[in-house]
């Protein structure tokens, strides 16, 4: 399961939870992409790369590789940072 922030859950019909598979963080992305399409195109950018304004965290700590390895039992969770003016 990935834990999805409010701002993205319009691509996931306003659920805070859904499933994704993987090996690597990439790879659940891929697959999020897949089942909510859209998605992973807010979290990476064109070139593949992690947006500045988004977090993932595996297990509470913060990850930047997208070819992290996870097992099953890995906790993934998306954040969005949010700014004011």
């Amino acid at each position: 399961m990935v834990r999805i922030p409010t701002p993205l859950r319009s691509y996931t019909d306003g659920a805070a939870e859904v499933p994704a598979e993987g090996g690597t963080v990439a790879e659940v992305l891929t697959d999020l992409d897949t089942r909510h399409p859209g998605m992973a195109f807010r979290v990476v950018d064109e070139q593949g790369r992690l947006r500045p304004h988004m977090r993932i965290f595996v297990n509470r700590v913060v990850e930047t590789d997208l070819g992290r390895a996870l097992a099953p039992t890995d906790e993934v969770v998306l954040m969005q940072a949010l700014s004011g003016g």
